[in-house]
């Protein structure tokens, strides 16, 4: 029997909760490499990412979701929508919690009523972990352990540093314990079904969102118009467009003497180029479409 066929440990474990939690973060280092772009920003992450790990004895399909969060902005809606749908179609699910936010006590008590309501739509085993561990006293950990327990029956409740990789083992190890065995979802070559193209557009994102001021990133959309390559050249040419929605922010993003898009065209470039193995000539331009973030037909357009 070939080995695709062949009954292994399989699964699909959507990671989720509040954004800025370090789900991205996570999923990157159990993957062993970057699939969802990360920053210090919360709402980093719009749509459910596949990451996948393989192994002779099972495959793993990670879902990094966006934040969950109570929002009326039509894009916001559609992205909590994405997480709230991953809870119901999955085999496990990775609650995660940032523990190193100083909450007072009113905001966590609010916070946990969310978080419970959230919790009442899963359908399957889940796992409470709290990250950042490295962040706090451990001292602190067991009364974390203690009143997160109370909001669900969790299968286990695991610190972890998403960042620093402490605990991610017993995550993992404890991962397989409670998947089934089953068919290989996707080859066993491929660490995730998203396209270049996808993966491409969001490095952009992500150097807007760490180049740029608090405004902008929220409001900046990347449309790949072009992705070319030349086999006898080894290289791909890619053209984008950054969409910004109020004309104040173009000037904002270029830059004096277009230096800021030159700075975001440099690092992604650069990433670019270690995530497809080839060299890249990237050419990217500022385009003002106002308030896309509301315009339903456009998110759909961008896949949101």
């Amino acid at each position: 029997m070939d080995l695709f066929e062949k009954p292994v440990k399989s699964g699909m474990v959507a990671i989720v909760g509040p954004p800025n939690a370090g789900k991205s973060t996570l999923m990157n280092h159990l993957l062993g490499q970057k699939i969802s772009i990360v920053t210090a920003k919360p709402q980093t992450t719009r749509n459910r990412i596949v990451g996948i790990v393989n192994d002779a004895d099972y495959q793993v399909v990670f879902l990094d979701t966006p934040g969950l969060h109570k929002s009326r902005e039509p894009m916001n809606v559609e992205m909590v929508k994405v997480a709230m749908e991953s809870l119901t179609e999955v085999d496990l699910v990775l609650f995660l919690v940032d523990v190193s936010l100083p909450l007072p006590e009113k905001v966590q008590r609010e916070k946990a009523a969310e978080h419970a309501e959230y919790l009442q739509r899963i359908k399957c085993p889940a796992i409470m972990v709290l990250n950042k561990i490295d962040l706090i006293d451990r001292k602190k950990v067991l009364p974390f352990i203690d009143s997160y327990a109370k909001l669900y029956p969790f299968h286990a409740v695991i610190p972890v540093s998403a960042l620093g990789g402490d605990g991610l083992d017993s995550l993992f190890a404890e991962i397989l314990t409670l998947l089934p065995m089953g068919p290989r979802y996707f080859p066993e070559d491929i660490p995730t079904d998203a396209s270049e193209r996808f993966l491409c557009a969001e490095i952009v994102r992500e150097k807007v969102f760490l180049l740029t001021g608090q405004e902008i990133p929220y409001s900046t959309a990347v449309l790949i118009e072009s992705y070319k390559e030349d086999d006898i050249k080894k290289l791909v040419t890619i053209h984008a467009a950054i969409v910004l929605e109020k004309q104040s922010q173009k000037g904002i993003v270029i830059g004096k003497g277009g230096k800021k898009l030159k700075s975001i065209g440099i690092a992604a470039r650069k990433d670019i180029e270690a995530l497809i193995g080839e060299k890249v000539l990237l050419k990217l331009w500022v385009k003002v479409k106002k308030n896309w973030s509301q315009d339903e037909r456009f998110l759909k357009e961008l896949g949101y």
